[in-house]
């Protein structure tokens, strides 16, 4: 499931804007990979790791207005093109919406880089997890999860190939 390494200026959003829009994206990402988010058992393999860059430079000077980076890593064959796609204008979105319109709403200012992890590289308390072991985790079903998983890595290694 989802890992997410949101990079937000100290003070861009405030407090409550903030909380509410790390729960949202988490919503964003979970639906976006096919996840329910409001299963208990999902969202807690959902994390979001907070970083504060000191300053954000653009043409090497200090940017005016808050730069935000987000880098979501799933296991490959979570997203597809079109997924991929809603994911970035859904978090870009709704980074906009959580500033309240303190400052312009520039789209440009907010990159989000979605990675899939390759399966067989996703690490976990001190295993490796693939695809289909943690859709066994989510679903308590490993007969359907390891057929999720052959299909989804299938079709996500076909689109690769051409």
């Amino acid at each position: 499931m989802p890992m997410l390494d949101a990079f937000i200026p100290d003070g861009a959003l405030s407090a409550e804007a903030e909380d509410a829009l790390l729960s949202q994206l988490t919503d964003i990402l979970l639906r976006n990979e096919g996840a329910d988010p409001s299963d208990p058992r999902v969202r807690g393999i959902a994390w979001v790791f907070l970083h504060r860059p000191a300053a954000v430079f653009v043409a090497g000077e200090r940017a005016r207005e808050p730069r935000y980076r987000f880098i979501a890593s799933v296991p490959e064959g979570q997203f597809d093109d079109e997924q991929r796609a809603a994911m970035v204008r859904e978090v870009t979105d709704a980074v906009l919406a959580a500033e309240g319109g303190a400052y312009p709403a520039d789209p440009q200012r907010v990159w989000v880089f979605p990675n899939e992890i390759p399966d067989g590289t996703w690490g976990a308390a001190g295993l490796i997890h693939t695809l289909a072991d943690i859709v066994e985790y989510v679903t308590g079903d490993g007969e359907q999860a390891r057929a999720y998983a052959e299909s989804r890595l299938r079709a996500r290694r076909a689109v690769s190939v051409s």
